[in-house]
């Protein structure tokens, strides 16, 4: 396992105290599990999952119908 040394400024340092201890874990633990959260480029595979399962969701390519009828406004 790598390590990696991080210059923190004491605001910073101060986060990452509250958060790792509000999440019952070690900084070191905190660190990568918040990297892999935000680093990742990624779609959760639940969401992946839900791709086509809408039956009846409009495509752009298909015929959607274009003429919206608008609600009368209320002038002011």
């Amino acid at each position: 396992m790598s390590q990696i040394t991080l210059c923190l400024d004491e605001t910073t340092q101060a986060l990452v105290d509250q958060a790792a201890k509000a999440h019952g874990v070690s900084k070191s633990r905190w660190v990568p599990d918040i990297i892999r959260k935000y680093a990742t480029h990624e779609w959760p595979q639940d969401c992946l999952a839900l791709a086509g399962s809408f039956s009846d969701f409009a495509l752009r390519t298909e015929n959607i119908d274009t003429q919206v009828v608008d609600v009368p406004r209320l002038v002011f």
